[in-house]
């Protein structure tokens, strides 16, 4: 069984009640629930890590014990050469996630440290974009069910 790895940046922990009009009204633990029981469906296992602090997002990438990852990097999409070198190191493919589309928003959001190491940016699509995301990961490994 393939695992994920959902890896989530800074401020998401706030996601539901920061900037609802950007971000949407559902928690983090609303979002993540939908999607494990979207993975569920699909025979993916995953796991969940959330942290506001750059090294340990780096250190859970780190351990390697995951075939494949989710990233939604939040702000650190926009300002971390570390983020990114630890994502090429783990030698792990990955799928960009981001809630709104940063492409559409303030300029500075316009440089993406991720985009072209990612084996696809999912944006602007909200919780939805972790489902394609799943059903992705499920294509390309075999794993799809449903």
């Amino acid at each position: 069984m393939t695992t994920v790895l959902v890896l989530q940046g800074p401020n998401l922990n706030l996601v539901g009640t920061r900037e609802p009009e950007i971000y949407g009204h559902d928690s983090l633990e609303e979002i993540h629930a939908g999607i494990a029981t979207r993975a569920a469906d699909l025979g993916l296992a995953v796991e969940f890590f959330q942290s506001n602090h750059e090294g340990a997002l780096i250190d859970r990438l780190h351990r390697r014990d995951f075939d494949v990852a989710i990233v939604n990097a939040g702000g650190l999409t926009h300002t971390s050469v570390a983020l990114r070198d630890a994502l090429l190191a783990i030698e792990r493919p990955f799928i960009e996630v981001h809630l709104s589309d940063p492409a559409r928003r303030e300029p500075f959001r316009q440089v993406n440290f991720l985009h072209d190491i990612a084996l696809e940016s999912i944006v602007g699509l909200g919780a939805r974009g972790y489902h394609l995301a799943l059903e992705s990961i499920a294509r390309r490994t075999g794993d799809a069910r449903g």
